[in-house]
């Protein structure tokens, strides 16, 4: 996991400049563990709004599945592994 930690150092710039703070905070949620529904209510958003969000974000990021976002996430440290 270390290993995987450490792959991309630079890529936390990436995130800041190609990511607009609602994609952000959309990436968190979601690898949190959130579902679409659950973030919508959180950010008072339309589903709809979030699910478009979440596909630019994927598309933004060259990622095609929620697995990959969240370990995306945990290695630009915007959620932290529970331990």
């Amino acid at each position: 996991m270390k290993a995987y930690l450490n792959k991309a150092p630079n890529s936390s710039l990436i995130t800041r400049t190609v990511l607009t703070s609602r994609e952000r905070e959309i990436l968190q949620l979601l690898a949190e563990g959130l579902s679409a529904k659950e973030i919508a209510a959180h950010l008072n958003l339309s589903i709809k709004t979030v699910e478009t969000h979440r596909r630019n974000i994927m598309e933004k990021l060259n990622i095609h599945t929620i697995a990959e976002l969240t370990k995306y996430a945990i290695r630009e440290g915007l959620v932290a592994l529970e331990t």
